[in-house]
């Protein structure tokens, strides 16, 4: 794809944001391949982790300015239609059925605070630097707000959304927007050692644990919800890889989707 670097290779996924010109910004473009790309990755059986970068000095600086221009003669039909794209790719990255890793080596800015957001973990540099800067444009960061707010929380969101202040790695770990923050000559490793964990685990049941979030994130509890937890581990301990994990524990030898890896 023209503008990203896509490589897979023992059974990982590496999606890597390939603009550093541009600080790794989007436009129509990059939507329509990340879109495809992690559509695409969460399909095929050889790739169990997926990990999102970005190359240069930058994770991802928001809207492409080229792009920010064209969209300023839009009508509102052109908008709502540009609009949707961006929200229909945030969507399939957050429900990728293969866990996703965000490689947060630079500064990321606006829409690309929802791709941090969306994936299920953020590793980042300590040198990275964070800005919900849609405010000073006279815009609102809409559509990567059910990603955002999720993860950083809604009182963190509150500030941010409004100030459009700049804040460091520490007050992004503060706040849970990202899960660890590390020095960059270390993210390598650590990224390399949270795939290899992710790669480990059952496949399906990794999959089905996103779903499982997905499901009971801020619910209530009731009922149903407790029900429908009742059916998942039911069904999966059922399942030939739920079955074939317990017995591998039990004779004391690696699963079969380890040999198979």
């Amino acid at each position: 794809m023209a503008h990203l670097d896509i490589r897979c290779a023992d059974w990982r996924a590496t999606v890597t944001l390939n603009r550093p010109d541009v600080r790794n910004a989007f436009n129509d473009e990059v939507i329509y391949e990340l879109t495809k790309a992690f559509h695409d990755l969460g399909s095929r059986d050889d790739v169990r982790c997926i990990v999102l970068a970005g190359n240069g000095p930058a994770f991802c600086a928001g809207a492409d300015l080229n792009w920010m221009r064209r969209m300023a003669s839009y009508t509102h039909r052109e908008n709502f239609a540009d609009a949707t794209a961006l929200a229909e790719m945030l969507r399939v990255i957050y429900r990728c059925p293969k866990p996703t890793i965000a490689r947060v080596q630079g500064d990321v800015y606006a829409g690309g605070m929802g791709l941090v957001a969306a994936c299920d973990i953020a590793v980042a540099a300590d040198t990275a630097q964070y800005c919900l800067s849609e405010v000073k444009l006279g815009l609102i960061p809409a559509t990567i707000s059910p990603y955002v707010v999720r993860a950083m929380g809604a009182r963190a969101a509150h500030r941010y959304f409004l100030t459009a202040e700049r804040f460091g790695a520490a007050e992004a770990l503060r706040c849970g927007l990202v899960h660890q923050v590390v020095r960059a000559v270390d993210l390598d490793r650590t990224i390399d050692t949270l795939a290899q964990t992710l790669i480990q685990a059952g496949p399906q049941a990794v999959s089905l644990c996103k779903e499982l979030v997905h499901e009971v994130a801020e619910q209530e509890i009731t009922p149903e919800l407790i029900a429908s937890t009742v059916r998942s581990i039911a069904d999966i301990r059922v399942s030939p890889e739920g079955r074939e994990g317990i017995q591998s524990f039990l004779d004391k030898r690696p699963p079969s989707w380890l040999a198979r890896g």
